[in-house]
């Protein structure tokens, strides 16, 4: 028991002056070595040594990409303020790790100054709605910027993104009724347009409707016509005497007696019928043949003239 301790004792002063020799960097990670205060290397990913009491390990620098959010705001051309975020992402460029660390305190204010610079150097020169279009030429603006001064820092920019575009709250409310309204005026439009089709068909349908109509009221009376005329001729040949005007009058005196017959098997007709008597039926044809006769003597009066 004696003896283990001091062989601890030198055990671990062996395990303590080792790791005053090497240390390990992780990887995606380089690590700055300085001899009595001066930069001397950069230790890469891995087992590396250094020389006690004259070597030291000031800092780590991580060499994975990284993303800065930076939250502006600022005033549109048509004097409406927006809230603006960009994501920057970025990188130490390997090749430059002591510029990284050694000529730049604060990498992130740094990023987020030049970022409120390009933006509030080019969202007052478009208007509200355009800001919206052109938010893809901000970040990429936001990206040379900082790519042209960063590079000299040892950073290298990834991707510059315009995640968000807020408007005053107020501001977004009136866009909405604006696109509320604009809405509503194509809807009653197109329901205007689609009335008028509507109109339009139905004033082209009853157009046609009424010209069938018209061709078979034209037809029918020519088909009654043409009956009335092989009628006349039949009953001329068969009764020798005979006149046209007497053949009319049987005509008109059988349609007659039809007529009443068809109203009185409907028993909802609203027919308003002259005197039907067999008195009322005589006077009824003296009239129409008086009415023939005295268009047959017009017309030979007119012929003769």
């Amino acid at each position: 028991m004696e003896n283990l301790i001091p062989a601890l004792i030198l055990l671990g002063g062996g395990f303590a002056l080792l790791r005053s020799f090497v240390f390990v960097v992780k990887q995606q990670t380089v690590a700055l070595v300085e001899r009595l205060g001066k930069f001397e290397r950069a230790a890469t990913p891995g087992l590396n040594f250094k020389i006690p009491l004259l070597d030291s390990i000031p800092a780590r620098v991580n060499m994975r990409v990284q993303q800065l959010d930076v939250a502006v705001e600022t005033k549109t051309e048509d004097d409406v303020f927006v809230h603006i975020q960009v994501s920057v992402q970025y990188m130490v460029d390997p090749a430059k790790v002591y510029e990284a660390y050694y000529k730049l305190n604060n990498v992130k204010e740094q990023i987020t100054s030049y970022v409120f610079d390009v933006v509030r150097a080019r969202v007052p020169l478009l208007k509200l709605d355009d800001v919206f279009s052109h938010k893809d030429e901000i970040a990429d603006a936001v990206k040379e910027e900082l790519q042209t001064t960063m590079n000299e820092f040892g950073y290298k920019i990834i991707k510059a993104l315009v995640t968000d575009i807020g408007p005053d709250e107020k501001v977004k409310n009136a866009m909405n009724e604006i696109n509320a309204a604009t809405r509503m005026r194509m809807a009653a439009a197109e329901k205007g347009e689609a009335d008028r089709i509507l109109k339009v068909k139905a004033a082209e349908a009853e157009a046609q409707s009424k010209e069938l109509q018209g061709r078979g009221i034209a037809n029918q009376r020519k088909a009654i016509i043409e009956g009335l005329k092989e009628s006349v001729e039949e009953f001329q040949s068969s009764i020798q005497g005979s006149t046209a005007q007497d053949v009319m009058m049987l005509v008109l005196m059988t349609q007659y007696f039809d007529t009443l017959k068809e109203v009185a098997e409907n028993s909802r007709t609203n027919t308003i019928m002259i005197p039907s008597s067999p008195g009322g039926l005589e006077n009824l044809t003296e009239q129409i043949r008086n009415a023939i006769l005295s268009a047959s003597e017009i017309s030979k009066i007119s012929g003769g003239n």
